[in-house]
């Protein structure tokens, strides 16, 4: 190798390690919206104040609807929706909680929405209208109805993170801080989110007191910058990661924590690329640490996929059908997942090297 190719590679060598230290830019709204009601509840005008600090373009109206979301085709609108933050107030419908099996006992919501461009967004199909981020502006009410879904001597867990990455937001609304904070004081219950984002500083010195769980999401390196717009990288997530698992007496945050990866794709070279993940994760958690893992698939609906494509109409994700099977559930809905023999292999695969390296993890489920 020549002198002018020892050079070129080390200088690629640190582009990449700027790039993967360089701080991520948290998620700035272009707009920012206050229903009549929001600006009614203690929590919103928390937010009113944090939004104001940060110099956004703030919009009060004059009544519980959001408007102006909507641009002459499907591109527009969604651009628009997602630079839009919306503070509203959640319907009656938030206090009853739906029951979220395999990942929780309970789902309830901070915000619906999410400000990340991940290309196969499992919020497609889910939510109604405008991909807008919608921040729920009476989330203490949505907190104390939690305690009615509470069991004497039973541990019960909450999923905050179904529609939303409450992480991407907690700069914005505080809402994470509200949710750990209430929990730690509940007696027998377990707080669950997940996140692929990295802005963990906030939530370090929370005295959680062990009932919040926090769970990162990850994949191999090269699905998350081909597939995962808006989001920090993989290597910034397992640092968070770390931080959040490191013991309080050593500067980290001393919670409980999960690895969610999703969606695990059979790209090419894929249990090169999955190992490498798994051995980077390795090293970063070399100390004693409650862990757990959560695995699951790629799959897609025929509604989503069509969402999904207007969305991200030059997406390279592998929306074709071949290696796939259909599931069907009790409601008549179906869904594209891996074929058998594929899925026992992915499953195997990573069962086996979750074991060596973590022997002392727990694998919630594979889906």
């Amino acid at each position: 190798m020549s002198l002018t190719e020892i050079l070129e590679d080390i200088n690629r060598s640190a582009k990449l390690v700027s790039d993967d230290d360089k701080r991520f830019k948290l998620w700035m709204p272009k707009r920012v919206v206050f229903t009549a009601d929001a600006m009614n509840e203690s929590y919103g005008q928390k937010i009113y104040d944090k939004v104001s600090a940060l110099n956004l373009p703030i919009e009060i109206a004059k009544n519980n609807r959001i408007t102006g979301l909507r641009g002459k085709d499907e591109k527009e609108t969604y651009r628009i929706a997602k630079n839009t933050l919306a503070v509203v107030k959640a319907p009656p419908s938030a206090f009853n909680l739906r029951p979220i099996p395999p990942s929780a006992d309970w789902q309830f919501h901070l915000a619906e929405g999410c400000p990340a461009h991940c290309q196969y967004c499992y919020l497609a199909g889910s939510l109604s209208g405008p991909p807008a981020i919608r921040v729920f502006a009476n989330l203490p009410q949505i907190l104390e109805s939690t305690i009615r879904y509470q069991r004497l001597n039973e541990l019960v867990s909450y999923e905050a993170s179904c529609y939303t990455d409450p992480l991407s937001l907690e700069h914005l609304t505080g809402g994470l801080a509200e949710s750990i904070n209430f929990f730690a004081t509940q007696p027998n219950t377990h707080l669950r989110f997940v996140t692929k984002f990295d802005n963990v500083e906030p939530l370090l010195n929370l005295q959680h007191n062990g009932h919040t769980r926090f769970r990162c999401s990850l994949n191999a390196d090269s699905v998350a910058k081909r597939l995962e717009g808006g989001t920090p990288t993989v290597t910034a997530r397992i640092k968070a990661l770390r931080k959040m698992a490191l013991p309080k007496q050593q500067g980290g945050g001393g919670y409980p924590i999960g690895i969610v990866l999703a969606p695990i794709m059979p790209i090419p070279d894929w249990k090169l690329h999955y190992t490498t993940l798994l051995d980077e994760v390795s090293s970063n958690l070399n100390f004693e640490t409650d862990l757990t893992f959560e695995l699951i698939t790629h799959r897609f609906t025929p509604g989503s996929r069509d969402i999904l494509l207007g969305w991200y109409p030059n997406t390279t994700l592998d929306f074709s059908e071949t290696n796939r099977s259909i599931k069907r559930n009790k409601f008549g809905g179906q869904k594209y997942v891996f074929v058998k023999d594929l899925m026992k292999e992915l499953r195997s695969f990573f069962e086996t090297e979750i074991a060596n390296r973590f022997p002392k993890a727990k694998i919630l489920y594979w889906t």
